[in-house]
């Protein structure tokens, strides 16, 4: 399974060409249009260990009879999934979806909160899981509490857990640490969280959760993708597409 993380609590997910693109956001401080990284993220000339990606991004003029409006581009995929309806991860109006096609994916949910007090502040955040190819994977979206134990089993084993660690919004660090341990992922994917010039103002960087774990379980990657395997392990920590 394929994760190409295009900024912010956004990634691209590809299963044998089915695309799904989770928590697309609009607004966040830095960052570029989202169909920009998108399809600089995916670019073909982009290889990791030295196998060119293909394309899981189409071009928006490609699916139109007319010229489109620079700005106006979309990113078209087989689905979309968010977590709540916060600008910064429900921005369904940048997409557009590919005609339909056989699912690889098995798409599971898990109701929690988007903070620490039942929703009162902040309202409900969706987790989403999804297995393909022999792989879980668990997007949490803007969790921003301890899960239950009912919680943690409805989740299940994961052979990787996408995380929010900035705070604020969502757990902080150190609570993103305590979550991990509680599902015990394969491995970990660090996201929802400010690298200046990218991201929310009032929210924390990575390093601080990096340091929680020992050195030579963190694995700083040099691009936007993650490769996910049944076998992996530690922190995945991916690069945003335009970081140098």
């Amino acid at each position: 399974m394929k994760l190409f993380w295009l900024g912010h609590a956004c990634f691209l997910v590809e299963q044998d060409g089915y695309t799904i693109l989770l928590d697309p956001y609009t607004g966040v401080e830095g960052y570029p249009p989202l169909y920009e990284t998108a399809v600089r993220s995916t670019n073909p000339r982009m290889k990791e260990g030295g196998v060119c990606i293909r394309i899981p991004v189409r071009m928006h003029i490609e699916y139109t009879d007319g010229p489109v409006t620079p700005g106006e581009e979309k990113i078209y995929v087989n689905r979309v999934l968010c977590s709540h309806g916060h600008f910064d991860h429900s921005a369904v109006e940048l997409t557009a979806l590919l005609p339909e096609a056989p699912c690889p994916f098995t798409i599971r949910t898990v109701e929690t909160f988007h903070d620490d007090q039942g929703g009162a502040l902040r309202g409900n955040n969706t987790v989403h899981i999804l297995s393909a190819g022999g792989v879980t994977v668990a997007h949490l979206g803007d969790l921003g509490h301890q899960l239950s134990p009912e919680q943690i089993a409805e989740i299940g084993p994961l052979d990787a857990v996408l995380i929010p660690v900035g705070g604020t919004y969502t757990v902080d660090a150190a609570g993103a640490r305590a979550v991990c341990e509680a599902l015990r992922p394969g491995c970990v994917v660090p996201m929802h969280y400010r690298h200046a010039p990218y991201g929310l103002p009032n929210v924390g960087g990575v390093e601080e959760f990096l340091e929680l774990w020992p050195g030579e379980q963190v694995h700083r990657l040099d691009g936007p993708l993650c490769e996910i395997t049944g076998g992996c392990s530690g922190v995945l920590a991916p690069r945003f597409s335009e970081e140098g």
